[in-house]
């Protein structure tokens, strides 16, 4: 058995370059699932086996034993379906069927776990071309990760967290190639740790994302508890409306051990999954946070003014922006004593009128915003524009807003910017603090936000105006008559060199 440790670098780079199979032949959007999935299956498939050959040497050649033992591991592997299962049988014709039947296989004997988690994710399609060169694509990719490096054997690599942290790795390059999908299913782990740092989630709190993408933001939260707590009494809940995104979420979740988790599929504002027993009522949650998408067009306004759960009493957002929609059915599944929550926004719902000012009012009016924080631009993959993060709470302790202008403070990449430690840290200590920074933090009263007819723009609230130092107009025109006068003396100078070297007049 293979013992020699390996660190997180050399697995994603491995990783990545497995994608090299696919780049001129097939779309990353497409491949994306590909890649992500044989991952998953490679990894579950060296964990079992790991398991296996341990129970081996402990019990020796009892397979009854072993079999009744590897029954109570976290996950079942049945027979036939394992990553080496089908690299055996590489060379042969028919890998997209083989691959199709043990996803499906291993879908089946893991119950709710892992149930419908396959079921838009086939190896088998003319995506990857005819027959021959489908197959030729598929034991590529299945050699790739059959190589020593791609090893992930707990008992080589040592930690959960560095499968998991490759899954991530990858989601995270495909989000950056793939142009304006990249929301769908990603949010930059720097915002994530903003938000999961200021909701500060804790021990027995239940969390929803209910946009959730591949569950890096609710991973994120649940990781928060573990590190202040140490502790694993927590539960996650989440929906995501695209198919695939919701299996990368659910894989995602199964590779970082999050068990108790519930992440639903389906359109959170049309049919919210996440209900009571009697299926009548919405649930509640301790900590609510979301990065949903910007100004959806066609978010499900022809039925919002009928909805049976009454998210939208304050107000029917517009039909082409639903970013109201989103606001308000997470404000709708807050607890009331306990609930707090954090959404990413574009700027423009801070100030646009009509339907949106009259729900921003009555927002702001039930006490329930506690602060505003400008992000840079360029922060979110697919989008340039800047963006923002409310914080909302169900128990505030007055009637202030704390105010932040963090869009100047970031470090610029070559495409997309970053918020370094130092910049998430004075967030985060600027808003436990709740005072005002010259040009960077403002607490506004409820009065401030009313007479401002509770516009949000936080120039409005943030002085961040430099007056240009002032000009001395005599000094200027010194300096001016002293370069002139030296000026005359060079022309001078040359002219005297030129007529010794005969160019004179």
């Amino acid at each position: 058995m293979t013992t020699t440790q390996i660190n997180q670098d050399e697995i994603n780079k491995a990783v990545w370059a497995a994608c090299d199979t696919f780049r001129g032949t097939v779309d990353p959007s497409i491949y994306k699932d590909f890649i992500l999935t044989m991952l998953f299956l490679k990894y579950i498939s060296d964990v079992y086996q790991d398991e296996y050959d341990k129970l081996v040497e402990q019990y020796g050649d009892n397979p009854e034993l072993i079999r009744a033992m590897m029954a109570k591991q976290r996950f079942v592997l049945p027979a036939g379906s394992s990553f080496w299962d089908l690299y055996e049988e590489r060379h042969k014709a028919g890998n997209g069927q083989r691959i199709d039947q043990a996803l499906h296989a291993i879908e089946e004997a893991n119950g709710t776990k892992l149930k419908n988690v396959f079921q838009d994710i086939s190896f088998n399609t003319d995506k990857l071309g005819q027959e021959k060169q489908k197959n030729d694509i598929l034991r590529h990719i299945l050699e790739d990760f059959g190589k020593d490096i791609l090893n992930l054997r707990p008992s080589r690599v040592g930690s959960l967290d560095i499968i998991g942290n490759a899954y991530e790795y990858l989601i995270k390059h495909f989000a950056a190639g793939s142009g304006k999908s990249a929301g769908e299913f990603y949010t930059p782990p720097e915002v994530s740790d903003l938000l999961a740092t200021i909701l500060e989630p804790a021990e027995g709190d239940q969390i929803c994302d209910p946009a959730c993408g591949s569950g890096s933001l609710l991973m994120k939260c649940g990781a928060m508890v573990r590190k202040n707590s140490g502790s694993k009494k927590y539960a996650l809940f989440g929906q995501e409306a695209i198919g695939s995104t919701w299996a990368l979420a659910k894989m995602n979740m199964f590779l970082h051990g999050e068990d108790n988790h519930r992440i639903e599929w389906g359109d959170t504002i049309r049919h919210p999954m996440l209900l009571d027993k009697e299926g009548t009522g919405l649930l509640h949650f301790d900590i609510v946070t979301a990065n949903p998408p910007f100004s959806l067009d066609k978010w499900g306004h022809e039925g919002a003014a009928n909805d049976e759960f009454g998210r939208f009493r304050r107000g029917v957002p517009p039909k082409t922006k639903g970013d109201y929609a989103f606001i308000s059915h997470m404000i709708e599944t807050l607890k009331p004593e306990s609930g707090r929550m954090g959404v990413v926004v574009p700027h423009g719902v801070l100030f646009r009128a009509s339907s949106e000012g009259k729900i921003r009012t009555q927002l702001i009016e039930e006490n329930l915003l506690d602060a505003v924080i400008g992000l840079p631009e360029k922060l979110f993959f697919g989008t340039g524009i800047p963006a923002a993060i409310l914080i909302f709470k169900k128990n505030k302790a007055d009637k202030n807003v704390m105010f932040i202008d963090a869009s100047r403070e970031f470090k610029s990449g070559k495409n997309q910017n970053q918020l370094t430690h130092e910049n998430i840290q004075k967030i985060i200590d600027t808003y436990k603090t709740r005072e005002n920074v010259d040009k960077y933090a403002y607490l506004a009263s409820f009065d401030e936000i009313k007479d401002n007819d509770f516009n949000l723009n936080i120039p409005r609230y943030v002085d961040t105006f430099e007056e240009e130092a002032e000009i001395d107009l005599v000094a200027v025109r010194t300096e001016r008559v002293q370069l002139q006068r030296e000026l005359k003396t060079l022309e001078a100078e040359m002219e005297s060199y030129l007529k010794e070297l005969g160019y004179g007049a």
